[in-house]
């Protein structure tokens, strides 16, 4: 799920949107019988993406070496979780974390790490049989949120949030989320939109982020 998916080992962008709905059933609700006005909160329309903010969100700074990622931090919605690698499945769509990990988030590891140069993505559940999962606030995050991910190498990559939009299942604009960068962005998903009980949630919560710091 990185910047640049050229080869026959990384998906396109048309497979990782739609791996981004493939776990987005909303076991708990489901079986809560809970309905849309209790789900997990979307984004504000004064949080969307747009060219202005996009350009207001500056060059970022100088982009790590990649390293693999280890934790995702957002302080401000109380995540602090651990990272596991996503590969691809057998149809070349992206794996997901194990659903009974409601705690654990996971990134590309085929792709650009976070920090380096490119579009990284971490993915996680918004929730599962037991509740609410590791990403079940992300629709709650604002412009200039700050989310912290440290790496293997000991260097802890700072990004801050551009933007916040939800998107429905068939109209994810792929480029848009997982195009390439000339700087080091990140990209956070999870499943939101509306909700039914029949198909589960109809779309995905995505997070647009940039690199701010570094310590």
């Amino acid at each position: 799920m990185g910047g640049a998916f050229r080869s026959d080992r990384t998906p396109t962008a048309r497979h990782v949107g739609l791996v981004a709905l493939s776990a987005c059933v909303g076991i708990w609700l489901v079986s809560s019988g809970s309905q849309e006005r209790i789900g997990p909160p979307l984004p504000s329309p004064a949080e969307a993406l747009s060219a202005l903010t996009a350009q207001a969100a500056g060059p970022g700074v100088t982009p790590l070496p990649g390293s693999p990622p280890t934790r995702i931090r957002i302080p401000s919605i109380r995540v602090d979780a651990p990272l596991t690698g996503l590969g691809l499945e057998r149809d070349g769509s992206l794996q997901v974390p194990p659903p009974a990990r409601g705690d654990l988030a996971g990134w590309y590891r085929e792709g650009t790490t976070p920090g380096a140069t490119g579009t990284a993505v971490i993915a996680g559940h918004v929730d599962n049989a037991t509740g609410p999962a590791v990403f079940y606030h992300l629709g709650a995050l604002r412009r200039g949120a700050v989310i912290e991910v440290p790496r293997a190498d000991g260097r802890t990559a700072v990004f801050t949030v551009h933007a916040v939009e939800v998107y429905d299942a068939q109209a994810f604009p792929d480029s848009r989320v997982y195009g390439p960068s000339a700087r080091a962005e990140l990209r956070v998903i999870t499943c939101g939109g509306g909700f039914s009980p029949r198909s589960g949630y109809h779309g995905n919560v995505v997070v647009f982020a940039h690199l701010t710091g570094t310590y």
